[in-house]
């Protein structure tokens, strides 16, 4: 028997290669033997997807690293052993053999086109390499055909073209077979488990109920977080205040099962994450929890419980999705709804796996409606979701409805009878002098819309205090000083903390930071962004004083950002609204408004709503693997900034910016994968997200790292009071 390699570095034969996946492919079946898809023909595009390395030019690669311009992806080559006689003697249509031969060929995304005639030759040749290839477990499960069907295979082929895909049960089955082969591939080549039992997290919530039980003795779960209990089964849509332990409720409808807990922020993903893994899932974190955005290789440095030996595996296992419960992004999971290339891996983990979507009222028109159609895709693969938020727009439930997502909601909000706020409507421009006053051995919070409005605030009121405390926190600070700001913000920002001080902000403070502060003036932008900002002052006491909301609505003008980030007839319909918010204003209420401004018959003559059917229908348009996954992400993220190092700030750190940077040009060879990271995630401190329209009223030099990545050096002053400083006066209106 000759050897026929699968892998080069370290080397693996392909028996060797897929007794790995067939372990794991053992293992998702034992732990998920719910998942609708057809076990056998799973065990049996793992059994041959990769039979087609046994090639002359694939083998000789691996061997001297040499590439050859006519060598064919493996798996396109792969086809020629699918057992089509034993699959109709089985009964087995037509279709469904199609998806067989489908899966195995593009179980790897290529760009590159397959000429047919190359193909033909290169599957003929494979005749030499069969004679001398035995591998036990391939049983009567392999039948080499020199001469591959057209009507099932041929390599330009693109299933479901034309077709409405979404609804197509033949769509389901590939999805399920295709998406699950690449997870069990990818799991086998990294090394690690496709899946981790979660046998852990409903005696963990049992855990923290005899935790609260210690300092209480009648502590119970609250009327939520029992309703998420009884409806484990079930898609809910809920809505609850601020304070009524979402979190654990969302944990509890999640029970033992595979699950994924969203939020918009990665700030507050960051603390959920922190607070999950140290008072909930107090152990084996690694194996159990993880933090999914783009920035989770530095996260994961900054917990001292993840050793430096495991921290690489823990990543992996975090990206390959292995990890019973995960704590993310929505980019990083709901960008399948483009159907681009490669994207059947997510949507097959989704089919058996929990979702919960928290805070849904933060999400901008083109994200929600990604979500929207995420939810229904989840929906009819199988999977579960919740929603919790503490405002829900109406046109979010008729969108639902509109999609066809089956939900249950209950008959009454979880919201309770005390009152945290007392507004105040000011009908002017938001005044410093008119701050001053109120400014006397206590906390404030400012927000502003935008950051040029921030800074002047800031300016103002650093002049008439000049020995007081007085800070700036928005978008336009390197990461290392907004790390430090919003840890400075956090501990001013607690209701015991008996130090005076005052924030000026933007919106990162609106749904990021657990909070409290005593006073809150703040600009309107729309009624949504203004209650979550209300959460920020007051978060978790009940009012005790007149007034500790004061609400700047433009008086004859619009507020700051208007019109640019902020929708002009949904702000015209909150300061409507906010007319009769004088005085107490109750959480019941607060929910009522929202429901009202956010009604689909409010919305329909808003940019809003014409830019959240826009991006419906711009989704739905696509033809499926229409896009690939690079275009994908970049228009998920909506990406309108440049990632740049301030020239100042270049200039002050340029030994240790440049220390970094070498690390990265070096090889592989000579520098671990580690080591790479930790130099990347070092070189990330002294960045920020620079808007596109100042980056193009400045300069900006490129640094070359290596043939892949470059840094830009941004010709800018900076400070770390008051972040980037134009070198000559631009308008500024970016909002956080």
């Amino acid at each position: 028997m000759k050897e026929y390699l699968a892998k080069s570095n370290p080397q693996e034969t392909i028996q060797e290669h897929t007794d790995n996946l067939i372990t794991n492919y053992q293992l998702i079946k034992k732990l998920y033997p719910e998942i609708n898809v057809d076990w056998y023909l799973l065990e049996l595009v793992c059994l041959l997807h990769d039979l087609g390395k046994m090639n002359h030019y694939f083998q000789k690669r691996l061997r001297t690293n040499h590439k050859f311009t006519k060598e064919i992806p493996h798996g396109y080559l792969s086809v020629a052993f699918v057992p089509i006689q034993k699959l109709k003697t089985i009964g087995y249509s037509k279709a469904e053999i199609t998806l067989v031969y489908i899966a195995i060929a593009r179980h790897h995304e290529r760009k590159r086109r397959v000429n047919n005639e190359d193909w033909k030759i290169e599957v003929q040749k494979l005749i030499e390499p069969w004679k001398e290839f035995y591998y036990e477990n391939l049983g009567d499960n392999a039948e080499y055909k020199e001469n591959v069907s057209l009507s099932y295979f041929y390599p330009e082929a693109r299933i479901f073209e034309g077709e409405d895909t979404v609804g197509s049960e033949n769509f389901k089955n590939y999805v399920q077979l295709k998406g699950l082969l690449n997870r069990i591939d990818f799991a086998a080549s990294a090394g690690i488990d496709v899946e981790l039992e979660n046998d852990f997290l409903q005696e963990s919530m049992e855990h923290q109920l005899a935790n609260f039980r210690e300092k209480n003795a009648a502590a119970d779960w609250n009327l939520l977080q029992k309703y998420m209990l009884q409806h484990q089964n079930e898609n809910v849509v809920v809505i609850a205040e601020t304070g009524m332990g979402k979190t654990e409720a969302g944990l509890l409808w999640l029970g033992n099962h595979k699950g994924f807990f969203t939020l918009p922020l990665r700030t507050a993903i960051n603390a959920i994450y922190t607070r999950v893994t140290r008072e909930i899932v107090t152990d084996k974190q690694a194996q159990r929890v993880g933090l999914l955005h783009s920035e989770t290789y530095s996260q994961y440095l900054l917990h001292e419980e993840n050793t430096e030996m495991e921290i690489d595996e823990y990543y992996t296992r975090t990206r390959q999705m292995s990890l019973p419960v995960t704590i993310c992004t929505l980019d990083q999971l709901f960008d399948f709804v483009f159907r681009y290339a490669g994207f059947e891996h997510k949507l097959a983990t989704l089919s058996y796996s929990k979702v919960i979507i928290d805070e849904i009222q933060m999400y901008s028109p083109d994200l929600l409606a990604y979500l929207i159609l995420g939810l229904s895709y989840i929906d009819k693969f199988g999977g579960k979701f919740c929603v919790m938020t503490a405002t829900l727009p109406g046109i979010v439930l008729d969108l639902l409805h509109d999609n066809e997502v089956d939900f249950i909601q209950p008959e009454e909000k979880f919201v309770s009878e005390r009152v945290r706020h007392s507004v105040e409507v000011v009908h002017t421009e938001i005044d410093s002098a008119f701050i001053e006053p109120f400014f006397h051995d206590n906390r404030i919070l400012v927000i502003c819309n935008t950051i040029s409005k921030a800074k002047k605030i800031y300016s103002e009121l650093k002049a008439m205090f000049p020995n007081k405390k007085v800070r700036l926190i928005h978008s336009q600070f390197i990461k290392k000083d907004r790390s430090k700001k919003e840890e400075e913000i956090f501990e001013d920002g607690q209701k015991d903390n008996p130090e005076s001080c005052i924030w000026v902000a933007t919106q990162v403070v609106e749904a990021s930071l657990d909070i409290d502060f005593d006073l809150l003036f703040t600009e309107l932008s729309d009624i949504n962004g203004l209650f979550q900002r209300m959460g920020r002052c007051y978060r978790n006491r009940a009012l005790d004083v007149d007034t500790n909301v004061y609400v700047f609505d433009g008086g004859e003008k619009v507020c700051s950002g208007v019109g640019q980030f902020i929708d002009k007839t949904i702000f015209m319909n909150s300061k409507k609204a906010l007319e009769k918010c004088n005085g107490a204003l109750t959480e019941m209420k607060k929910m009522e408004i929202v429901e009202q401004i956010y009604s689909t018959e409010a919305l329909k003559k808003s940019e809003f709503y014409d830019e959240l059917t826009q991006a419906l229908n711009y989704v739905k348009s696509f033809d499926s693997y229409e896009l690939d996954k690079k275009e994908v992400r970049s228009k998920f993220r909506n990406i309108n900034s440049i990632t740049a190092i301030p020239a100042t700030v270049w200039q002050e750190n340029k030994e240790e910016i440049t220390s970094y940077m070498e690390i990265l040009a070096r090889s592989s060879k000579e520098v671990s994968k580690k080591e790479k990271m930790i130099a990347r995630t070092n070189l990330a401190e002294f960045m920020l997200n620079i808007p596109d329209y100042l980056y193009k009223k400045s300069e900006g030099e490129v640094h070359r790292i290596n043939r892949y990545e470059t840094v830009i050096e941004f010709k800018c002053d900076y400070s770390e009071d008051i972040g980037i400083i134009m070198q000559e006066k631009q308008k500024e209106s970016l909002f956080f």
